[in-house]
């Protein structure tokens, strides 16, 4: 039951990413193109999720929404995992000094509420989509960092790193041989349970301003167009968020599968 589940969500997953691919192939409509004489129509067959108060077919809009999300949401969760990961390797494995500082680092940066550090740090670099993925990366790789190094710190005095050692194998080799296939399970797991919750905050900084802008075509920014008349078109808001929340939910249970799976504390 749970394999077939997981297959479901995987061609799902693909699914949504072949579409924000062939996003110009797929869509019906210009998605930046205006028709202010078809401005806010309802859902038709023509139109299937209405039309914005530009007459832009809203349809379009969020197919090519996808692709902004996902390939932000992915750069973002690639940083945090490459960043934090290594970090947390070296810390482990290292330790002394080194451990010290990282560790410190990671001290500061969870001291301070994170979504407000990230919203404080995004204003001061100004509003883009790429600025937002600065913001909240240096918030979030401290997660990452420190699940690494407590992993690391469980098997670096085990007997086969210590016959590494004398085998004469060099630091660089032992992490890569040994240290990061034993941490990469764990990380993976937790990098596709967060990239749910990682979509929503792109989603939600474009939504406050913060992240992508009118140049680009977002699923959080299509919800700040539509919070404006929100009760008059409804629809305006309800095909962005419908994607998020679908999309969401398929990260959080693919998610729960992998860790079902990878985990041998879940699995027994």
């Amino acid at each position: 039951m749970r394999r077939g589940r997981d297959i479901i969500l995987i061609v799902l997953l693909l699914s949504i990413i072949g579409v924000s691919i062939f996003a110009p192939f797929i869509v019906p409509f210009d998605p930046n193109e205006a028709v202010l004489v078809n401005a806010n129509q309802p859902p038709d067959n023509i139109h299937w999720f209405g039309t914005d108060k530009m007459g832009r077919d809203v349809f379009s809009r969020v197919i090519y929404g996808a692709r902004t999300s996902l390939a932000s949401t992915a750069i973002l969760v690639t940083v945090v995992f490459v960043v934090g990961g290594t970090l947390g390797i070296i810390a482990g494995y290292v330790g002394g000094k080194t451990d010290a500082i990282i560790m410190r680092i990671s001290d500061m940066m969870v001291s301070f509420p994170g979504m407000a550090l990230a919203i404080a740090m995004a204003g001061m670099l100004g509003p883009s989509i790429i600025n937002a993925i600065i913001a909240i990366a240096m918030v979030t790789w401290t997660k990452y960092a420190r699940l690494s190094r407590s992993l690391v710190l469980k098997i670096r005095n085990m007997d086969y790193i210590k016959a590494a050692r004398l085998c004469g194998s060099s630091h660089l080799k032992i992490m890569i041989v040994h240290l990061i296939p034993a941490v990469l399970p764990t990380l993976i797991i937790t990098v596709v349970t967060d990239m749910g919750g990682m979509m929503l905050e792109l989603a939600g900084f474009s939504f406050l301003g913060l992240g992508a802008n009118a140049s680009s075509i977002e699923w959080g920014y299509m919800l700040n167009e539509g919070r404006y008349a929100m009760m008059a078109y409804p629809w305006l808001m309800l095909a962005p968020g419908g994607a998020i929340f679908i999309t969401v939910m398929m990260f959080n249970f693919l998610g729960d599968g992998l860790r079902d799976r990878l985990d041998p504390k879940w699995r027994r």
